[in-house]
């Protein structure tokens, strides 16, 4: 299993929900934390707590991720702090509606979702990925989901499955290296986004959601379920995700 301790983590959408739960499992295993949120009044006491709690560094950094431009000055203002990434998780994204009158859906929800799920973690993964190859260590998670099937949410399924054909090619690139890419399905959680009739608790998508910042197995471009590691340690998990999930580009 990965030794993270030292290592700087940015997570986006960590304000509440997975990205709040993903980002403590870090920092119980001794990961700096870079904590984004749209304010950093939604991650200020967060960084705080488990800067206090788990004796590492932690700081919260403000962007719309829907804006290119904010994006962009968000990596400008991490770059500027010296701490680059050394794990990512791209947590956060937008579900807008369910669209019963699905010939009815505006562009605006693709719009908006490709920007939020699609877009911002490729520019984020683009930006850090060289010099993650740079220094020779990295760890990329990008949060995806399981929906299929549903055009009445055409948008938010749509996007995740372009965020899943950016992580497979990037890991194409990056398969046998030690920066790993991969994609986390926590499953459908009550949470904000996922809403109060979800029927899984947060707290199920752990340690699933952080797996793929753990393995160290040199394998990139995998899919791993939350619902698989339900019950388990990290360390079990960790164990479970390197001798079941094989390179997906050698199928």
């Amino acid at each position: 299993m990965t030794d993270l301790k030292g290592k700087w983590a940015l997570v986006t959408g960590a304000s509440r929900g997975l990205g709040r739960l993903a980002a403590e499992v870090l920092a119980e295993h001794g990961c700096n934390l870079i904590l984004q949120s749209r304010t950093t009044e939604g991650t200020e006491n967060i960084a705080q707590e488990f800067a206090e709690k788990y004796s590492i560094n932690a700081w919260s950094v403000a962007a719309d991720l829907e804006s290119e431009v904010s994006v962009n000055e968000m990596m400008e203002t991490i770059d500027k702090s010296g701490n680059i990434p050394d794990v990512i998780l791209n947590n956060a994204g937008v579900q807008i509606a369910y669209r019963d009158k699905i010939y009815d859906t505006p562009v605006s929800d693709y719009l908006t979702s490709f920007k939020v799920n699609t877009i911002a973690p490729m520019m984020i993964c683009y930006h850090y990925i060289p010099k993650m190859i740079e220094k020779g260590f990295g760890r990329i998670v990008n949060t995806t989901s399981g929906i299929a099937l549903e055009p009445e949410q055409g948008g938010y399924s749509a996007s995740k499955a372009a965020l899943d054909k950016v992580t497979i090619d990037l890991g194409l690139k990056l398969e046998g290296t030690d920066i790993v890419i991969s994609l986390a399905d926590p499953g459908w959680c009550r949470t904000d986004l996922g809403g109060p009739k979800a029927p899984n608790s947060p707290e199920s998508a752990i340690p699933g959601i952080v797996v793929g910042a753990f393995v160290n197995d040199k394998k990139s471009g995998r899919l791993f379920r939350s619902s698989d590691f339900y019950g388990m340690t990290l360390e079990q998990a960790v164990e479970k995700a390197e001798s079941e999930n094989g390179s997906v580009y050698n199928q």
